[in-house]
């Protein structure tokens, strides 16, 4: 006897493994995790002085002060600080005048000014207002308002918060790559390495290194304020990144590779903010 086959009703599956539609529970930790970014976000917003920027911020102001005051005195203890000598003096004197421009945003730093014998060309200002520059830097300044533009970069970063700000992100940028390990978690071990790879790049070329050199910028645009408004020379400016370019021998790595813009945009972007600082040099200074 023979059998006729016939094909199953439309829109019916006949006998066989059925293909499951719909939501995949591996996706479940990259959702969570986007509903948590949008959570923390937006609930631990500040306002950078100055600038007006909204920035992420989960810390408090005295956690982040007692966090730089002992990196502080780490430092010191492994640091040889110059005292009682005339380049000394200067570096107090200028910050001192740097810290009275920037006191209306002050959160109650308690203000050190140091001098540290080295050959680095380098500044620093930690949360809570203890400032130090490498004597290495001083020829790149060159002058008291040389000092006074490095002076208000360092203390622009700890005004604006600017080491809380990266750690908040820093953060959020480990729950994202715990997120994604676990939702490729049961793919192959190439394809979890590929992922993850691009993952890494992706996040330092286009979150960290981006973010570190806007920091830069608003720290390069607060400080120049606060120079002008201590009433030093904001022209000064850009000379002192001409110096810092020859010195480097013009060997800055590409921008989009680098924590920091190249000194020809840091000249740039002086000369472009220059009108608005000499204004407000003319507003304090001239009387």
């Amino acid at each position: 006897m023979a059998y006729t086959r016939y094909p199953p009703p439309r829109g019916k599956r006949s006998w066989g493994r059925q293909k499951k539609a719909g939501f995949s529970i591996r996706w479940l930790p990259i959702l969570l995790f986007a509903g948590y970014f949008a959570y923390y976000y937006f609930s631990n917003q500040e306002v950078v002085p100055v600038t007006g920027r909204k920035q992420l911020v989960d810390m408090d102001r005295q956690e982040e002060m007692t966090l730089g005051l002992q990196s502080w005195q780490q430092i010191k203890q492994s640091s040889k600080i110059i005292e009682d000598s005339q380049n000394a003096d200067i570096i107090s004197a200028v910050g001192e005048r740097i810290a009275n421009a920037a006191a209306t945003e002050d959160p109650g730093f308690d203000w050190e000014f140091n001098l540290i014998d080295s050959d680095q060309l380098n500044a620093f200002c930690l949360p809570g207002g203890k400032v130090a520059f490498y004597s290495g830097i001083l020829p790149i300044a060159k002058n008291v308002d040389g000092v006074a533009t490095i002076m208000g970069h360092e203390v622009a970063h700890a005004i604006a918060r600017h080491g809380a700000e990266r750690m908040a992100y820093q953060k959020l940028m480990q729950f994202g790559t715990m997120a994604a390990s676990m939702a490729i978690g049961n793919m192959d071990i190439g394809t979890q390495r590929a992922v993850m790879g691009a993952m890494g790049v992706g996040s330092q070329y286009g979150v960290l290194l981006p973010f570190s050199r806007k920091h830069e910028s608003e720290a390069d645009y607060i400080g120049l304020m606060y120079v002008a408004k201590a009433c030093f020379d904001p022209r000064e400016a850009p000379k002192l990144w001409e110096r810092m370019a020859a010195a480097s021998g013009g060997e800055s790595p590409a921008e989009f590779s680098s924590t920091h813009p190249t000194p020809e945009t840091r000249i740039e972007q002086f000369k472009k903010w220059m009108p608005e600082a000499l204004e407000i040099r003319r507003q304090y200074c001239e009387k």
